[in-house]
């Protein structure tokens, strides 16, 4: 069960997994996430899908080397199986057709995001798609991505590839340029970049869409631990969202509780790389 049938190395940090798990497959829509184990004791990680295929039962994941788990998780290669693969749990995407949209992802997000771009495109939609990175090796699917765009636009923050700047200065001319065209704009990356996403397109009253990869546990809503405050009171990423009305979203809060673990973290990733060093073992992403 769970079996890796494709293991793909993005850049020094970034991991693609091809998994089967028809039952998740089956059901999948863009949006829609999955949490995975590594083993019986090991955490329980949430991802985005990044793409499923119906027919061969495969789900692909894309995630970033952080921390103990996904570190752990990197050094898993073809063959290996996941003791869990939970899903897909979550919302799915709103997916209409709206007129013309823009799609802003940010690092992994263009993972989560290439296969809500897709839906948006077939749906009908004029698709504008910003994908951005801290530098150029860090970007990957930027032909996925433009196979279902309309227009991409390349961004990283050092100019090493396509315009130097941050995502958020391409989709402040396309607001300004083009007064009330576009109709929605979905974000996905690290929260500071859906923040002021946020907050770029609020003065043009755009409707934005925001995708919170927050911290979770059992990810159906038991434990509360992935509480978000919205304007309107609280909700629960797991259940309630993934997504939620990035106007709405109390962002000082969301990128305090993100901190809450950060000590526990950086000594759970001590440990397991000491570990490590102690057996010899390989510990992906370099320790």
């Amino acid at each position: 069960m769970y079996e890796i049938h494709q293991k793909e190395i993005l850049s020094a940090t970034n991991r693609l997994m091809v998994v089967h798990a028809p039952a998740v497959a089956g059901k999948a829509r863009a949006g829609q996430f999955v949490i995975v184990r590594t083993d019986a004791q090991g955490e329980r990680i949430p991802l985005t899908i990044a793409d499923y295929d119906r027919e061969s039962g495969m789900v692909t994941i894309i995630f970033q080397e952080v921390g103990k788990s996904t570190r752990q998780m990197g050094t898993m290669e073809v063959g290996d199986c996941f003791a869990t693969f939970a899903g897909p749990l979550g919302a799915p995407s709103e997916v209409e057709h709206f007129g013309t949209v823009v799609c802003v992802a940010g690092g992994v997000g263009i993972a989560p995001m290439f296969p809500i771009t897709r839906e948006l495109k077939e749906a009908g939609n004029t698709v504008i798609s910003i994908i951005g990175a801290r530098t150029g090796d860090l970007l990957f699917w930027e032909d996925r991505m433009a196979a279902v765009s309309d227009q991409l636009i390349v961004c990283t923050d050092d100019g090493s590839r396509g315009r130097h700047g941050l995502v958020t200065q391409p989709l402040d001319e396309l607001l300004r340029d083009r007064p009330g065209a576009v109709a929605r704009v979905w974000a996905i990356g690290p929260a500071i970049m859906m923040k002021f996403v946020s907050r770029t397109t609020q003065p043009y009253g755009v409707h934005t869409i925001v995708s919170l990869n927050t911290i979770m546990v059992d990810g159906t809503g038991m434990c509360g631990g992935c509480r978000v405050v919205l304007s309107g009171g609280a909700q629960f990423v797991c259940v309630d969202g993934p997504e939620f009305d990035g106007h709405a979203v109390d962002w000082d809060n969301l990128l305090s509780r993100q901190a809450y673990y950060r000590e526990e973290e950086k000594r759970a990733t001590a440990a397991y790389e000491h570990r490590c060093r102690l057996t010899g073992a390989m510990v992906s992403g370099g320790a």
